[in-house]
């Protein structure tokens, strides 16, 4: 008779799902071999007649049945069988409405395995191909979402960023009284907000660097470009050091120039942010300015 020893219950020793059920593990006697070649063999033979019944599916002539089964695997969520079932219904009935039907649902079944440039391809075809049809505006809008979704987190190139945000643009201006306004608003805020950061994270690297002259105007391009950034008033300050870094690198004929453009940077600061965490910072760098103007026009005079 086959028997199984005690079974030994832990925990997952690591703290990341915390929700997961305990996890059971059963030390077979020798002689519980068995039972696991038996499992073995009933899976497989599930698997064989599972896949058995697809290609009798494909290889079916019947574009009726094909379709049904394709719209059938799509709501089960099994999308890789959906997919070459609807583009071949897609295909082969052209110019009819099972065609459309079709070609909507093969844009969804792109986008449901994560497929995102086909989809919103498809998305995008299906919708100026057929402009009145009623599901024309939602595939102008998932276009869109699969096009957010397409966009890296912020320390990649932000093309793909750039080119969502344009989408949903479009899409509200050519359906300005969409339901998806509110959503696609808010998608467009989140956009901006990563290039936003990106922009930051970009001037400050330069800034880090100590290429101080690229670090002023990449600053000065983020504030232009994003001018509500929460960064700004940090934004501001770097811009006020980088010019004080970049006159303490130059030439002794550079520096009195330089110095100059740092206190005019500090005035800007001041102006725009007299409450700013970062004005003692910016004071400090305004006096040894002052200095070493002084001390350098003093030269001057000698000279």
């Amino acid at each position: 008779m086959l028997s199984y020893a005690k079974p030994i219950t832990f925990a997952p020793t690591m703290p990341l799902y915390p929700k997961l059920p305990k996890l059971t593990v059963h030390l077979f006697s020798p002689g519980a071999l068995a039972p696991t070649l038996l499992g073995s063999i009933f899976v497989s033979l599930v698997l064989f007649s599972s896949c058995s019944d697809y290609n009798k599916i494909m290889k079916s002539t019947d574009l009726d049945y094909k379709y049904e089964r394709a719209l059938g695997f799509l709501d089960s969520n099994k999308c890789f069988g959906a997919l070459p079932l609807l583009e071949e219904v897609a295909s082969l009935s052209r110019g009819t409405e099972r065609a459309i039907d079709a070609a909507f649902y093969r844009a969804q079944a792109h986008e449901c395995v994560g497929d995102f440039y086909l989809a919103r391809y498809h998305f995008k075809t299906f919708a100026k191909t057929f402009p009145n049809d009623s599901r024309a505006e939602s595939a102008q809008f998932q276009a869109a979402i699969c096009s957010y979704k397409l966009s890296p987190k912020a320390s990649l190139d932000q093309s793909e960023t750039d080119a969502a945000i344009s989408e949903f643009q479009l899409f509200m201006d050519r359906y300005p009284s969409t339901p998806y306004r509110d959503s696609c608003q808010t998608l467009v805020d989140e956009l901006r907000y990563k290039m936003e950061v990106k922009s930051y994270e970009s001037a400050k690297l330069y800034h880090r660097t100590q290429k101080y002259k690229s670090a002023v105007i990449a600053f000065e391009n983020a504030l232009k470009d994003f001018p509500d950034t929460p960064f700004r008033d940090e934004i501001q300050w770097l811009i006020v050091d980088s010019y004080y870094q970049y006159a303490q690198m130059s030439t002794e004929r550079r520096k009195l120039e330089r110095f100059n453009d740092t206190i005019e940077a500090f005035l800007t600061f001041v102006a725009r942010f007299p409450d700013s965490q970062y004005m003692k910072d910016a004071q400090a760098v305004h006096a040894k300015c002052i200095n070493a103007i002084e001390n350098l026009e003093a030269n001057q005079t000698i000279e």
